[in-house]
């Protein structure tokens, strides 16, 4: 039974590489044309949708989403959600529909295909690089400034330990929602650990579930308030997820 589990796992984990591809190939022409300059940014948020979804539904996942709060047409928003998961990704783009820009780690270049767009339309930051931590607030800065929202996993990356619920947050998040003014939109996926960790052997179809929480302004906010609002909105996230938790044992 064991053997037959690896064997799924196996395929299982190659198909996602190939469901990544196949949307990519078959929209490739207008990819290319709408990465040609940052004014084609919402049409490739359209594809990138589509492409989520498609990897979504071939992997046998169907999501859920609870909506306390719903977002406006044409408003910037800083969205921040929990890392467990490659998956986070497409469920992201699956639930949000104003077009928004991920701040990401620089290592998912090295996918092929899938890093060449991610490599033009996100913002990469390079954790061990100051200089780059710096570049990436710039670049955050000019995509608000056109009307986009930006989406950033706080946690600064996926914990080694899988037995860790969530881990501490970073700044920069809040740093950018307060310069700019803007509503930080918390949201929490339960289930992408489960469904789709980074454990190679791991992870099974099925339900995933998203939250998203209460928008939390900071319209009269400081730098000096940017701890205060990082622990809220982790402390939000945190509570979220052990709730998410004692209903699965209920149940």
């Amino acid at each position: 039974m064991k053997g037959l589990k690896i064997i799924f796992w196996i395929i299982w984990r190659i198909w996602f590489y190939i469901l990544m591809a196949v949307p990519i190939l078959i929209m490739l022409p207008f990819l290319l044309i709408s990465i040609i300059s940052e004014r084609g940014y919402p049409y490739f948020f359209k594809m990138a949708r589509i492409w989520a979804k498609f990897i979504l539904f071939g992997m046998g996942f169907y999501y859920k989403v609870k909506r306390e709060q719903k977002l406006i047409k044409n408003t910037s928003y800083m969205i921040v959600a929990n890392h467990t998961s490659m998956t986070d990704i497409m469920l992201m783009l699956a639930i949000i529909r104003n077009p928004f820009v991920f701040v990401g780690k620089k290592e998912l270049v090295k996918i092929p295909l899938f890093g060449f767009f991610y490599k033009r339309t996100c913002i990469l930051v390079d954790r061990n690089s100051s200089k780059s931590k710096n570049e990436v607030f710039k670049r955050a800065q000019d995509r608000l400034s056109q009307g986009l929202s930006i989406c950033i996993f706080p946690e600064g990356g996926v914990p080694d330990d899988e037995s860790i619920l969530l881990d501490e947050f970073k700044d920069g998040a809040f740093r950018l929602a307060i310069e700019h003014q803007i509503p930080i939109v918390p949201i929490v996926f339960p289930d992408n650990k489960e469904r789709f960790s980074y454990t190679f052997l791991s992870g099974s179809p099925g339900k995933m579930r998203g939250k998203v929480l209460p928008f939390i302004e900071t319209s009269g906010l400081t730098s000096d308030n940017r701890k205060e609002l990082r622990d809220t909105v982790r402390q939000l996230i945190y509570k979220t997820l052990l709730e998410f938790k004692k209903k699965d044992l209920k149940a």
